[in-house]
């Protein structure tokens, strides 16, 4: 476990994934363990969304990807690159073709092993200063590669009636229930406030867009995301694709509080 802290802000980590953000001892993330989520945040990379009704099959220029629910970067390990009380850099790197074992068989897939055709580079740097936290993601790779990249942080609720504030539209959290698995869409955004006892608000560069998903009223995730993959059917997941330029190519989540 990794923990930063700067003022009345505390950090922890756990081998790459956040699981606490406090200020003034008030959590912020969904604790694992708790009902709603195994998990306290994840990448989805290089797609967002389901990929069943598709056979588990991604058409890029390169071939055909064998991949599962959000993609296969979140079944690789993160290794600790750099390290200071105030930030923390972890990476995670694919050869092209090498085959992945998928977490998720045989209890909910029928795909044992994923592979995508490129090779890539994907690094997740945690910068905190006063009263907010900054997620950073750069990814490098073949240029020309397609890929989606959603960021999937959960967020610990405490009250009964909480409001996610977007575009200046509330949002309440039976609405997020009622989409289901589906989540719910918020087109165009790159800021939501997340009202609660405590609130908290999410600030993203480059993304575009945020979906909502929770099945619990004691959590919610809000989630960065480049294309919302219920738009389309499975089958043309690859229209919500963007491209690797021969720069590095950066997205950043910001909570602040």
């Amino acid at each position: 476990m990794i923990h930063l802290r700067l003022g009345e802000c505390k950090v922890s980590l756990d081998q790459g994934e956040l699981v606490s953000f406090k200020h003034l001892e008030h959590e912020f993330i969904h604790q694992k363990g708790s009902p709603g989520w195994r998990s306290a945040d994840t990448e989805m990379f290089p797609i967002i969304g389901p990929v069943n009704e598709a056979n588990f099959r991604v058409e890029v220029p390169e071939g055909t990807a064998i991949q599962d629910q959000h993609g296969l970067l979140r079944e690789l390990d993160y290794v600790l690159e750099d390290k200071s009380d105030v930030h923390v850099v972890f990476s995670k790197t694919y050869v092209a073709g090498t085959k992945v074992k998928n977490s998720k068989f045989p209890a909910k897939s029928t795909e044992e092993w994923l592979s995508w055709p490129y090779s890539f580079s994907f690094t997740k740097r945690f910068d905190l200063t006063e009263n907010q936290l900054e997620i950073s993601f750069s990814i490098s790779g073949v240029v020309g590669m397609p890929f989606m990249l959603g960021y999937h942080p959960a967020f610990k609720i405490h009250t009964d009636t909480p409001i996610i504030l977007a575009s200046g539209k509330e949002i309440t959290l039976d609405e997020v229930l009622a989409v289901g698995s589906r989540a719910l869409q918020v087109e165009d955004c790159e800021l939501i406030t997340l009202k609660d006892k405590r609130n908290i608000h999410i600030k993203t560069e480059g993304f575009g867009h945020f979906m909502c998903w929770t099945e619990v009223r004691n959590m919610v995730c809000i989630e960065p995301i480049s294309f919302y993959p219920y738009a389309v059917a499975q089958k043309n997941l690859h229209e919500g694709f963007l491209e690797l330029s021969d720069q590095e190519t950066v997205f950043k989540t910001i909570l602040k509080v």
